[in-house]
């Protein structure tokens, strides 16, 4: 069985020129902070490298979870070359340039190696096949790290052979003991610059990694530079810290899975009436980039789809917020989709449209296409007229109320009722006065 004195990173020199980040990296899984579900004692992915058995896999967690770290950890511990590639610059002839590399090393000394690739749901699926037969034969072991739904973005045939582990954002306790680690550790961290960190700059950094151990690191790293050493000492403040990391790290990939959890997040919370979270998943968004013609789109498919005639302004509010977008831009565009949101949320919410139309769509595929009725058809010829086109046509306005009775459906459908208004809103006078036409017209002869 291997055991972590095999792992020879811990006997690797720090270079001082590497960023904190990379310096404090742990080198037994012990010192890993966060992941208990994965590597915390007698955890089956932890008892698999330890006893040296661990397969091809794909490690799924936000940034700065520890994916890298924990790919690492595993070659050093299973004593394996450890090759990392990045998808972003990586190509084909890269994965077979280090995998025939791997082959050799395998037969000359027996070492196995772990091929890292790092974000690879940037593979295209000509790559990832590329890496399929040398993980099927076991010349290489992979481990991919990826921040997007590996459902989604790699492809069936890899994630056959390969095992999912999926990581959470480190919480604040966790994020915490990093930084405590990184600056009490005299060898690795900031211990030998006699950094003081106040409470205050830790909650502040503590808040802005918004559980990225990465993003906590550097901005530890750059406070503790700007701050000017007195008497040897230097005091790292929230002031610091602020003026050092400028914005809080938004979890959102504009392109990327979250991008959809937080639409979702945001239709639904509109879907059952609630401002606070709406304008929330709104800011979470707009403050991290997102595109206001986007979210405007979004609004007003959902001013459609979820309230329609329960109230007609919300339509009219949802265009008007993409017209100011539109107009003015960002950040100013901001308060009128915020007063989209608002408005779309408190609004009486029906799907009756949705429904309607959704059930029209099914016929159409459904049905033949048949022809329009005859009496329907304009005549704008004499032969159209002379073989029926407009015959018995009743023109509404020469009727008491506009009313008429006549059918405007083809043979087939022809007593379909599609569109059921609700009880909500102005829903409900559409609803009554639908009703009121259908008994008027059943008291007229035909």
């Amino acid at each position: 069985m291997a055991q972590e004195t095999l792992f020879p990173v811990s006997d690797q020199p720090v270079a001082k020129d590497q960023p904190l980040a990379a310096r404090i990296r742990p080198r037994t899984l012990d010192e890993f902070v966060g992941q208990e579900h994965l590597v915390g004692p007698e955890h089956e992915l932890r008892r698999a490298i330890e006893e040296d058995r661990v397969g091809s896999m794909i490690l799924w967690g936000p940034p700065g979870s520890g994916k890298t770290t924990l790919a690492r950890l595993i070659a050093g511990i299973t004593a394996s070359h450890f090759v990392p590639l990045s998808a972003v610059s990586a190509g084909v002839a890269d994965l077979r340039r280090n995998i025939e590399e791997a082959r050799l090393r395998r037969a000359q000394s027996g070492t196995k190696t772990i091929l890292f690739i790092d974000e690879i749901h940037r593979f295209n699926k000509g790559q990832q096949d590329a890496v399929l037969p040398f993980v099927e034969e076991g010349v290489i072991t992979l481990i991919g790290a990826t921040t997007e739904n590996p459902s989604f973005e790699v492809n069936a045939a890899l994630l056959s052979r390969t095992r999912v582990f999926t990581l959470g954002a480190l919480d604040d306790v966790q994020v915490g003991e990093i930084i405590d680690r990184a600056v009490t550790d005299a060898e690795r961290g900031l211990g030998g610059r006699h950094v003081d960190l106040d409470a205050g700059a830790r909650a502040a950094l503590i808040r802005v990694a918004n559980g990225d151990a990465r993003v906590a690191l550097n901005g530890l790293e750059a406070a503790a530079g700007l701050a000017r050493p007195i008497q040897g000492r230097r005091s790292v403040s929230a002031a610091l810290v602020e003026e050092a990391v400028q914005r809080k790290n938004l979890l959102y990939d504009r392109a990327g899975e979250e991008h959809y959890n937080i639409i979702s997040a945001l239709h639904k919370s509109l879907r059952d009436s609630d401002p606070d979270a709406s304008l929330y998943w709104l800011g979470r968004m707009l403050e991290a980039g997102e595109d206001p013609l986007y979210v405007a789109r979004r609004l007003i498919r959902f001013a459609s789809e979820d309230i329609g005639l329960a109230d007609p302004q919300a339509l009219t509010q949802a265009v008007a917020a993409q017209q100011a977008a539109h107009f003015i831009g960002m950040p100013e565009a901001n308060l009128a989709l915020a007063q989209a949101v608002v408005y779309l949320a408190t609004a009486p919410k029906s799907n009756a449209l949705y429904v309607a139309y959704s059930t029209v769509r099914e016929d159409v595929e459904r049905t033949r296409a048949d022809p329009v009725p005859l009496h329907l058809r304009n005549a704008p010829t004499p032969l159209m007229r002379k073989i029926g086109y407009g015959k018995g046509y009743r023109y509404a306005h020469d009727y008491e109320d506009a009313q008429v009775e006549q059918q405007h459906l083809p043979d087939a459908i022809k007593d379909r009722t599609y569109y059921h208004p609700s009880e909500r809103g102005y829903e409900k006078s559409v609803k009554e006065r639908l009703e009121a036409v259908a008994a008027a017209r059943r008291r007229k002869p035909s």
